[in-house]
């Protein structure tokens, strides 16, 4: 029997933004479109999803983007056989519209990979990720190791402070390049055609996204966090996919 003197518990209501043709739109991937999985390599693909970002694409005349800390060879077979403008390992590398490649330089220093991997060993539940250009530490199966691993990757990432940044994402430390960000991905596409002449609209809902929201609003755009505007559910983003696919 529900307690009379207990307020029911209401769900944070979506708020998505009403979408309008001159959109460029930039999309992360994990906890976005995707949701959170205990390891990276355990996510599902929603069916649908593939098909309603190919209809967004063609609805924003090719304008649409996806931008993730995801290599970018992950991100094509997640949504293979899409294959739109992209960037991957949060703008190290990006695809652009005519399909060229631009990588940047700023790779980990292997040696710090190692160290992860060595400290990984005595903390069961760590997950060490190897990317390109930069090394994530997943703490999601043993935070009761946070703080140690907190500890070593500001370590490693403080002794060349000036190239490199450790970024607290969910459940998870990632050390990377300062001179990689999400940011550089919009800026970068921006300048193509068909982004070129729109506006910048970018959804995400990690750390990592910020640099993003901060180079679409800088051009006048849209910063569209998955937790104030969709409450922090994918599902709800996915759905207005539909809608913007209409516009």
């Amino acid at each position: 029997m529900t307690d009379p003197s207990v307020p029911p518990q209401k769900h944070p209501v979506a708020d998505p933004p009403q979408p309008t043709a001159n959109w460029a739109l930039f999309l992360d991937l994990d906890g976005t479109l995707l949701d959170i999985a205990p390891a990276p390599d355990a996510v599902a693909v929603p069916e649908g999803l593939v098909e309603d970002l190919g209809a967004v694409s063609r609805a924003l005349h090719g304008a649409l983007a996806i931008v993730s800390g995801r290599p970018l060879g992950e991100v094509d077979r997640l949504l293979a056989p899409l294959k739109i403008p992209a960037a991957g390992e949060h703008g190290a590398v990006i695809r652009l519209p005519n399909g060229v490649c631009e990588e940047m330089d700023g790779k980990i220093p292997p040696e710090w990979v190692e160290a992860l991997l060595a400290a990984s060993v005595r903390m069961p539940g760590v997950l060490i990720e190897r990317k390109a250009h930069s090394v994530v530490a997943h703490y999601r199966g043993a935070p009761n190791h946070e703080d140690e691993l907190r500890q070593i990757a500001s370590r490693l990432a403080g002794s060349v402070p000036e190239h490199f940044e450790v970024l607290e994402a969910k459940m998870a430390f990632e050390i990377r390049s300062r001179d990689i960000t999400k940011g550089r991905a919009v800026e970068r596409l921006m300048q193509c055609e068909p982004f070129r002449g729109r506006m910048p609209v970018f959804v995400g809902d990690d750390v990592t996204d910020h640099d993003g929201f901060r180079a679409a609003e800088a051009m006048g755009g849209l910063a569209v966090d998955v937790f104030q505007r969709f409450a922090g559910r994918p599902k709800e983003v996915r759905d207005w996919l539909k809608q913007v696919a209409r516009v």
